[in-house]
C-alpha cells in the first residue's frame, strides 16, 4: 500500500470505551514523523452487525482498524473479515491475553468493561474515604444520614480506626463520641438504627487504653478521663442511648479493628447495607 500523503486514519473499536485502545494508538503515532492521525472511535461493540459496518467505512479510506475486543466471537470475527476487506487490523489485547493465560495457567474473563468496573471501584473508596475523614467524631453532624453506616461509642472505642477501615472497603462511615454531658445530634434519631453500631468495651480494658493516651499526650495518667468511676458513667450512659436507639451493639474488648470491622460487614450484607 502506498502512503497517500494525508492523515492516517485509525478506527478505535472497543466493547467498552476504547480508552486503551486510544492510548496506546497515540503512543505508537508518536513515533512516526509528526504523530499526527485521525481517530474515530466506536466504543461499545457488542454485534456482529457493527464490526461489519466499521470494515466497511474503513475500507474506504484505507484505515487502520485497532480493537480491544475480549469476547471471543467477535475478536475471531474481526480477525477474518480482515483480509476480505483488506484492511489492516491490530488487536491490542489479544497477545498479552494469550501470554497472561500461559503464564498463570488460567483462563480470561472476558467481560467487557472489566477495567472500567475496577476504576469504579477504587473511586468508590476513595469517596467513601473522604467522606470518613469529613465526619469522623462527629464533626459536620448533618451528613450522617448520607452515611451507609453510623458507629457510636464513648472515647477510645476505636470508631475511627474502624471507620476508617471500613471505608476501605468502600462503606461510607460517620462515627459520633458519645458523652454524658453532650446532647447527640438529633440526626442521629433519624437515621436506621439498623444501621447504626454501638461500641462497648469493658471498663478495664478502656481505663488501660486510656491511661496509655495520657502517658502518650503527656499527661497525668490520673487524671479524671482515666479514672475508673468516670469510665464506669460514660459506659452506662453509652448503654442507655443505645438501647433507646435499638442499634447493634458490638463488644470490642481485645477484639481487632479488622475483626470487629468484618462482623459489620457481614451484618450489612444481611441487612441489606452497602457493601
Amino acid at each position: 500500500m502506498e502512503y497517500s500523503g494525508e492523515k492516517p486514519v485509525v478506527y478505535i473499536v472497543s466493547d467498552s470505551v476504547g480508552e486503551t485502545a486510544e492510548f496506546v494508538v497515540k503512543a505508537v503515532a508518536s513515533q512516526f514523523d509528526s504523530g499526527e492521525i485521525e481517530m474515530r472511535r466506536v466504543p461499545f461493540v457488542e454485534t456482529r452487525e457493527q464490526i461489519e459496518k466499521v470494515f466497511k467505512e474503513a475500507k474506504t479510506c484505507n484505515a487502520i482498524i485497532a480493537y480491544t475486543i475480549v469476547i471471543p466471537d467477535l475478536r475471531q470475527m474481526i480477525a477474518e473479515e480482515a483480509p476480505k476487506h483488506s484492511v489492516l487490523t491490530a488487536d491490542i489485547l489479544g497477545s498479552l491475553m494469550g501470554a497472561f493465560a500461559r503464564a498463570t495457567c488460567k483462563e480470561p474473563h472476558f467481560e467487557a468493561g472489566r477495567l472500567r468496573q475496577l476504576d469504579e471501584e477504587y473511586f468508590r473508596r476513595v469517596a467513601a474515604i473522604e467522606f470518613a475523614v469529613k465526619h469522623d467524631d462527629g464533626k459536620d453532624p448533618r451528613g450522617l444520614l448520607e452515611a451507609d453506616v453510623v458507629l457510636i461509642g464513648v472515647s477510645r472505642t476505636s470508631k475511627t480506626p474502624l471507620s476508617m477501615y471500613l471505608a476501605h472497603q468502600g462503606i461510607k462511615v460517620a462515627n459520633l463520641p458519645l458523652v454524658p454531658e453532650v446532647e447527640p445530634p438529633e440526626e442521629l434519631f433519624w437515621f436506621p438504627p439498623q444501621k447504626i453500631m454501638g461500641l462497648i468495651i469493658t471498663p478495664r480494658h478502656l481505663q488501660q487504653i486510656r491511661k496509655e493516651r495520657l502517658k502518650a499526650l503527656g499527661l497525668d495518667e490520673h487524671a479524671d478521663y482515666g479514672a475508673v468511676g468516670r469510665i464506669e458513667e460514660e459506659l452506662v450512659y453509652a448503654r442507655r442511648l443505645m438501647k433507646k436507639i435499638g442499634c447493634t451493639i458490638f463488644e470490642v474488648s481485645d477484639k481487632a479493628v479488622e475483626e470487629v470491622a468484618n462482623r459489620i460487614i457481614r451484618m450489612l450484607e444481611e441487612r441489606g447495607g452497602e457493601s
